[in-house]
C-alpha cells in the first residue's frame, strides 16, 4: 500500500513539473520570408500570423503567414501606398493602410487576401488605425473634428458605420491595443505619474486596472492579451537597458523575458499579440539594425522515468 501511495504522489509530482515547464519553455520561428529587408509579425490567432514587410524597394506591405516563413501571403491592397497588419482571428485580419489620395492612415479590415480590403475609417474621422480583434469586433484609435483632433480608443463591427468611440473623459488621448475575453489593453496619455509609460491591464473598467510593470524595468508596454496572458516590451536594468519582449500571466511579478528564447545574434526583442493556444509573435532586431519577424510557440514536455532512479524532462520539438 506505501509502494502504491509512493508512486502515486511521484506521479503527481511528475505532472506538476510538466505544467511548469510547459508554461516557461518556447521554441523561436523565425518568419522574416525573402524577397523583404525587415518584417516584423504583429499578431496571432488560430494558426495564422500577420504583421508587415519592407520590401526589396522600400514599400512596406501588409503580411499573412501561417506558421512558416514559406507560407507568406502579401495582403497590401491596389490603391495603397502602404500597408500593415495588426491582428487576426477567425479567417479575418486587421490593420490599416495610407492611400494614394490621403496623408493618413486608414484602418483596414481583410478577409486573407488583398483584394478582400474593407476600409474601416467612419466619414467623422479623418484618420483611424485597427490594432486587435476578436470574434467580429476590432479595436484601435482615430482623430477627426469630433474627438478634437486628438486620438481616441475606437472599437468596430466590421464595418465604418459601427464604430464606437471608447475614450474615456479623464484622458487627454488613448488607444486600445488588445481585445479579448472581455479583457482590453492599451494606453492612455495625461494621466500616468511616471516618466516612462507602464503596462496596464483592464477588466472593462477604469477601477479594475492593474499595473504589470516589473521589477527592474523602467519602462513597459502591453499590446495583447488572451486566456489570462499578456504580451509587450519593456526594458530596464533586468535587460541591460535592451527592450526585451515580455509575458505577463496578469500581474507584474508573473514577467517572463521571451528574448531568452531567440537563437544567438538578436539584441532587442518585442512581442506584439497571444493567442489562445500560447503561441506569441513580435519582431527581433540582429546587431545589424535588421528587425525579422518571430513566432514564440510554446514547447510541451516529455516525462521519462528512469526506473526509480530519477526522471528527466525533455522538451519535445516540433517538425515544420
Amino acid at each position: 500500500m506505501a509502494k502504491v501511495l509512493s508512486i502515486t504522489v511521484l506521479i503527481a509530482v511528475l505532472l506538476t513539473a510538466a505544467t511548469a515547464a510547459q508554461a516557461v519553455v518556447y521554441e523561436a520561428v523565425i518568419l522574416h520570408p525573402t524577397g523583404f529587408d525587415e518584417s516584423a509579425a504583429l499578431g496571432v490567432s488560430g494558426g495564422q500570423q500577420v504583421g508587415y514587410g519592407v520590401t526589396l524597394d522600400g514599400e512596406v506591405h501588409a503580411l499573412l503567414w501561417s506558421g512558416t516563413a514559406e507560407s507568406v501571403v502579401d495582403l497590401h491592397p491596389t490603391g495603397f501606398t502602404s500597408s500593415e497588419g495588426y491582428g487576426t482571428c477567425s479567417g479575418q485580419q486587421v490593420g490599416y493602410g495610407w492611400s494614394a489620395t490621403t496623408r493618413f492612415p486608414h484602418a483596414l479590415l481583410w478577409s486573407g487576401t488583398a483584394a478582400s480590403a474593407v476600409v474601416l475609417t467612419p466619414g467623422w474621422l479623418v484618420r483611424s488605425q485597427a490594432f486587435s480583434m476578436s470574434g467580429d469586433q476590432q479595436v484601435g484609435c482615430g482623430w477627426g473634428s469630433p474627438t478634437g483632433w486628438q486620438d481616441h480608443a475606437l472599437l468596430w463591427s466590421g464595418t465604418a458605420k459601427s464604430c464606437v468611440d471608447l475614450h474615456p473623459g479623464v484622458f487627454k488621448e488613448s488607444a486600445a491595443y488588445g481585445i479579448s475575453g472581455g479583457q482590453q489593453v492599451g494606453h492612455g496619455w495625461n494621466i500616468y505619474p511616471w516618466s516612462d509609460p507602464h503596462a496596464l491591464l483592464w477588466s472593462g473598467t477604469a477601477e479594475s486596472v492593474v499595473e504589470l510593470h516589473p521589477s527592474g524595468f523602467s519602462y513597459s508596454k502591453a499590446f495583447g492579451v488572451c486566456g489570462g496572458q499578456q504580451v509587450g516590451y519593456g526594458r530596464g536594468k533586468a535587460t541591460g537597458g535592451k527592450y526585451h519582449a515580455l509575458l505577463w500571466s496578469g500581474t507584474a511579478e508573473s514577467v517572463l523575458d521571451l528574448h531568452s528564447f531567440l537563437p544567438a545574434g538578436y539584441i532587442y526583442s518585442w512581442a506584439y499579440d497571444i493567442d489562445s493556444a500560447g503561441n506569441i509573435v513580435g519582431c527581433a532586431w540582429t546587431s545589424a539594425g535588421a528587425g525579422h519577424a518571430v513566432l514564440w510557440v510554446p514547447e510541451p514536455a516529455t516525462i521519462l522515468l528512469l526506473g526509480l532512479g530519477g526522471v528527466v524532462l525533455l522538451r519535445r520539438r516540433r517538425n515544420y
